[in-house]
């Protein structure tokens, strides 16, 4: 008796995302700490360009979400501090929090191809 080749048994199971998804959200909402307590927008871009690359790495496919999803609690972070610590952020703090996210697009397909060359290379090709 043999299986069809695309049969439940045969296929390897699928990995969840979900705790990728945790790690981005930690990720995002300890940046816009960051960028709330030090106010410094460098290294807020930083952090971001970091978690990015990191989830590009460990999940390759689709490296735009990783973006958005790290990217999407920089300002809710700022719009928190804003309700419950009454902290005023300035315009400029406001605007930048938005445009922190913009590295995160460099580092989230940059770890998404250095994956690609690391597995490459383990194939030996």
């Amino acid at each position: 008796m043999t299986t069809a080749p695309d049969s439940p048994r045969t296929s390897p199971r699928t990995k969840s995302d979900a705790p990728f998804y945790v790690l981005a959200a930690l990720a995002g909402i300890g940046t816009g700490w960051a960028d709330v307590m030090i106010d410094d927008l460098l290294f807020t871009a930083l952090l971001v360009l970091m978690a990015c690359m990191l989830l590009g790495l460990l999940r390759p496919r689709w490296p735009w979400r990783w973006v958005v999803a790290v990217g999407a609690f920089v300002p809710l972070s700022e719009l928190a501090a804003y309700m419950f610590l009454a902290v005023k952020p300035t315009r400029a703090q406001v605007y930048g929090s938005f445009l922190a996210s913009l590295p995160g697009i460099a580092g989230a397909y940059g770890g998404s191809l250095m994956r690609g060359v690391i597995d490459n290379l383990r194939q030996g090709k």
